[in-house]
């Protein structure tokens, strides 16, 4: 009788996903750190900064929710219910990130308060599908397939 549970992912592709999937956070995290800087500030080198690292957070965001979009979406996988709701949440902050380096483009005192903004909600959901992913894995007792 097997008794360990069959991977449903590669681990190629899982050890990829677990290396590349925090990159992006920190990028955001520090563009907002940066975006705060510059409301307080007004220097013009955090603008300018900010909006780097919201541009090179987002190209490195591109590999890890493409292992997770194969992950989640395959119908022969089964993921636990917080692995769908991180998949919704990243794409939800990315889309905000993209409009976030849109508004960064801007001229720097164009940019805030919308940058800031943008910043902060691009992080809370990215943590947000962190903890949700945490707290799923963190109670093994339960199931939480679908």
């Amino acid at each position: 009788m097997y008794t360990h549970p069959i991977p449903t992912r590669s681990r190629v592709a899982y050890a990829l996903y677990a290396l590349l999937n925090p990159i992006p956070f920190g990028f955001f995290v520090a563009a907002l750190i940066f975006d705060a800087v510059y409301a307080r500030t007004g220097e013009l080198l955090w603008m300018k900064s900010a909006a780097w690292l919201v541009s090179i957070g987002l190209l490195f965001a591109i590999l890890p929710r493409l292992i997770n979009l194969v992950h989640v979406w395959l119908p022969r996988n089964r993921v636990l219910a917080a692995e769908k709701w991180d998949f919704w949440l990243n794409l939800v902050a990315i889309v905000l990130a993209i409009v976030n380096a849109f508004v960064h483009s801007r001229d720097a005192y164009g940019a805030m308060p919308e940058g800031l903004w943008l910043s902060a909600l691009t992080v809370l959901l990215l943590s947000l599908g962190f903890v949700l992913l945490a707290v799923q894995r963190a109670a093994p007792e339960e199931t939480g397939h679908e």
